[in-house]
């Protein structure tokens, strides 16, 4: 058993390590999955915070929140590298396998993936609260700004007037 020990024993400490680094916690405290979906509905809270501020500084609108409703959040498509692998003869193999990763890019200390493709989201429509929402030329500006951050049309927007 000691002779055992003695040839195997370096064996045995590089698996303990590689253990303890899978069971180390990564710090995020959430999946991919979560982190993905809320930076998907960051996205419309973020342009709805920006019109906010945009609007806020058009002539006549005052205060005013807007909030957005998403049709469609949009999506990535991340580059996939693959590899293709069989046994016996290239006509008829017996048995293959394929094994594809997605291509992460180092960006100084945390890994990005790379994205391909990228569709942005689609909104359903959009309701914006002002204070100078009794003015028809007020609405009208608002309107048209909604219109042309968010590509909806004029009847999927509501401008009503702050209490």
């Amino acid at each position: 058993m000691r002779r055992l020990w003695d040839k195997y024993k370096f064996v045995g400490l590089v698996m303990l390590i590689g253990a303890a680094l899978l069971l180390w916690p990564s710090g995020s405290g959430s999946t991919g999955k979560q982190s993905r979906q809320s930076s998907e509905t960051a996205v419309g809270e973020d342009l709805a915070d920006e019109m906010e501020q945009i609007l806020a500084t058009m002539s006549g609108v005052g205060q005013v929140r807007v909030m957005l409703t998403l049709d469609s959040d949009g999506e990535r498509q991340l580059a996939q590298d693959g590899e293709l692998s069989y046994s016996g003869s290239a006509q008829a193999p017996e048995d293959y396998s394929r094994k594809t990763e997605t291509v992460v890019l180092d960006s100084g200390g945390s890994d990005e993936p790379l994205v391909t493709r990228r569709t942005y989201p689609t909104y359903r429509g959009a309701l914006v609260v002002c204070q100078g929402a009794d003015q028809a030329e007020v609405r009208l500006a608002v309107t048209e700004a909604v219109m042309a951050l968010t590509g909806l049309s004029a009847d999927r927007i509501t401008v009503a007037k702050w209490q």
